[in-house]
């Protein structure tokens, strides 16, 4: 039995984002419903490095009543859910000086994906990779369960490279047609509009300008909000992705104030997601939050009704969002015989 090796252009190509978004939504569902197992994130801190490694398990259990529910609004067309579960690790540092340095990435990401029954490695596939696509996945399930039902216009803050995947994923969703994407940064946001200048109306825009379109993604690493209540539109949805870490805050305190906030885990989120600063300080509370995603995909909790108005999304990434989309590239590419396979355990000894 064999260990399939998957490259980031691998896990690229078969993260196909239909798929990870329906394997990420059955995740909020399964762990809403408790058939998930998720320790804490861990951590070794290497100050002599300024660097840190960091540890994500997750296992999962996908039942039929996991199946997708998506709203009306959505252009995907979802299978009913097979039952499935899994189990992984992902192993992830941040290196800040690893660019200029060593020639290397700031994060690097190694997913093992494993057989529950036997613990068998059935692959190790690169991580980074596959966090951009279930980080824009989960984007996707917000937006389709928070976002107004014909949203055709796209903002996005911050032009690095999760900006790619977020436009990719809500697309799917969502029948974008506009994109304004800001960032202090003329250069990236040159490269970012000439990506898409052949599939969407895409311009350079202000922060106000960005948020006034029907769905928001803000993917910034600031620690001073950027993004004000007059900066965005009555009826926006607003994926707040950028905060990963303590003392990270995108959307100015009244923003919050006046959104209907969904989390996807109250311990991250409070400890590090969007919402820590002011809810560490007492500014917001846990009555001001609404739901977390898993109550409202399994429908315990309303998504967007018709008097809701400013909606926020404070995404910090789960484990079992790298599992559930570890679980798609896994099986697209074994059915494609495609990967590198090497017999990493001998079986013949046991």
């Amino acid at each position: 039995m064999n260990t399939l090796l998957l490259d980031s252009e691998a896990v690229d190509e078969y993260a196909a984002l239909g798929d990870v978004i329906d394997a990420v939504e059955q995740a909020f569902a399964a762990f809403e419903r408790g058939t998930t197992q998720m320790p804490a994130k861990s951590y070794i801190d290497l100050p002599q490095y300024n660097g840190d490694f960091r540890s994500m398990p997750a296992y999962l259990e996908v039942r039929g009543s996991d199946a997708s529910s998506s709203q009306s609004g959505s252009q995907r067309d979802s299978d009913a859910a097979e039952e499935w579960d899994a189990a992984g690790l992902k192993w992830v540092n941040v290196h800040p000086d690893n660019p200029a340095d060593h020639d290397l990435p700031t994060v690097l990401g190694t997913m093992i994906y494993s057989d529950p029954e036997t613990a068998f490695p059935l692959a190790i596939m690169d991580g980074t990779m596959l966090t951009m696509k279930r980080t824009g996945a989960a984007a996707a399930v917000a937006t389709d369960h928070l976002a107004v039902a014909d949203a055709s216009s796209l903002g996005i803050v911050g032009a690095g490279v999760q900006s790619y995947t977020q436009l990719r994923a809500i697309s799917e969703v969502r029948p974008i047609e506009e994109v304004v994407v800001s960032d202090p940064d003329a250069e990236r946001v040159e490269r970012f509009v000439d990506a898409f200048a052949d599939e969407f109306d895409v311009r350079a825009g202000s922060i106000s300008e960005a948020g006034h379109c029907d769905v928001l993604s803000t993917v910034t690493p600031v620690e001073d909000p950027i993004v004000g209540r007059e900066d965005v539109g009555e009826h926006t949805h607003v994926n707040a992705i950028g905060a990963d870490a303590e003392g990270k805050h995108e959307l100015r305190d009244e923003l919050l104030a006046a959104a209907t906030i969904v989390i996807d885990d109250h311990e991250q989120c409070t400890h590090s997601g969007e919402i820590n600063v002011p809810y560490g300080e007492g500014t917001l509370t846990d009555d001001d939050i609404h739901a977390e995603i898993g109550e409202i995909v399994v429908g315990s909790k309303a998504g967007r009704t018709d008097e809701t108005g400013i909606t926020v999304f404070d995404s910090t990434g789960l484990a079992i969002q790298d599992v559930a989309a570890a679980h798609v590239v896994y099986d697209r590419a074994r059915d494609a015989g495609e990967g590198y396979a090497f017999e990493m355990i001998d079986t013949e000894t046991q």
